[in-house]
């Protein structure tokens, strides 16, 4: 992946993220560095390096860029020729590709605030894995899935719901 491409992808992820269920354009991110950065870079050198126009980003943006997004400043640079990050098999990798899916999950149902919601809580929570672990935990528990309900998110409560906390299988019917 080229460094504008990657560029552009952040931004995509920084919306979603930041809940303005679009893209970060150009500028909101040139407003974003100022504001929480205290320093900034132009949209024409945006725009430069998402174009190509500009191959490599200087140093001192590099950085900035890596601490606004929180990724790593390596990963701000064209990937080399054959790169492939499926190959890639550090606990990291694995952790970015599932924040990667939930972000996009998220997307899929954002019809649904809650559930879109909540998987971008789950994406942006340090250890991601760890929280779906837990979940899974918790659904080995019917009754705690109800007691959790009631104390966490009372309006979310069902009264016609009967409680049992089965599951359901892969076609969607009761076991």
């Amino acid at each position: 992946m080229k460094l504008g491409e990657k560029i552009r992808y952040l931004r995509l992820v920084e919306g979603t993220l930041r809940g303005m269920g679009r893209e970060m354009t150009q500028q909101d991110l040139v407003v974003a560095l100022k504001k929480e950065m205290g320093s900034g870079l132009s949209q024409s050198y945006v725009s430069q390096i998402e174009s190509g126009a500009r191959p490599h980003l200087t140093n001192a943006s590099r950085m900035l860029l890596a601490r606004f997004f929180k990724v790593h400043p390596g990963y701000l640079v064209d990937d080399p020729e054959g790169y492939h990050t499926e190959l890639t098999s550090d606990l990291r990798a694995r952790e970015d590709r599932l924040d990667l899916w939930l972000i996009n999950g998220a997307e899929q149902f954002g019809r649904d605030p809650a559930l879109s919601n909540a998987l971008v809580e789950v994406a942006k929570y340090k250890d991601s894995r760890k929280c779906l672990v837990l979940l899974g935990a918790i659904l080995e528990a019917p009754e705690l899935v109800e007691r959790l309900t009631e104390v966490l998110r009372p309006n979310m409560v069902d009264p016609s719901h009967s409680g049992g906390g089965r599951h359901k299988n892969l076609a969607g019917a009761k076991p």
